[in-house]
């Protein structure tokens, strides 16, 4: 057995309490990603943006033209406010939602050049802020890190992207 993972579903395993906050991955990552979330609050709040807008700007800006549903989770965000970002967004100028040509019941959002362009204008902070996070870590540790990543996700993950 791995002696990383601290459980299997039949066994109880170690408390929390015996793990420690600074050894259970699940809390790093969220304060990890509250860090960085933070430091980009200043200039999203100077280009109208929250962190559901900055994340479905993100993913259009890689992956443009999704249908509502896995730009959910792709910008993990819920559904429904995924939706009110998108009104926001939309009423900008930043996307533009149009009824997929298979099935007119499913929307599928893109980018606009306003969208774009207000992405753009954030990457900089978004690549300043990444790279202090992996200040002092090499190529091969940050490629170990990042596969490892994947690996939790596809373990986890709900759906098949």
């Amino acid at each position: 057995m791995n002696e990383h993972i601290i459980s299997s579903e039949n066994d109880e395993g170690p408390r929390l309490g015996e793990i420690g906050l600074q050894q259970f991955a699940p809390y790093l990552m969220n304060r990890i990603m509250g860090r960085y979330n933070a430091s980009l609050r200043e200039d999203l709040a100077k280009l109208g943006l929250t962190t559901p807008k900055m994340r479905t700007l993100a993913v259009l800006s890689v992956v443009d033209g999704l249908l509502v549903g896995r730009l959910a989770v792709y910008a993990v965000v819920e559904q429904s406010t995924l939706s009110r970002a998108l009104d926001a967004l939309e009423a900008d100028g930043m996307v533009r939602r149009t009824p997929d040509q298979e099935d007119s019941r499913a929307i599928r959002v893109s980018i606009t050049e306003a969208g774009r362009a207000a992405f753009e204008s954030l990457w900089p902070t978004m690549r300043q802020s990444y790279n202090r996070m992996f200040a002092g870590i090499d190529a091969a540790e940050h490629a170990a890190f990042v596969a490892t990543l994947q690996k939790v996700l596809n373990n986890i993950k709900k759906h098949d992207f």
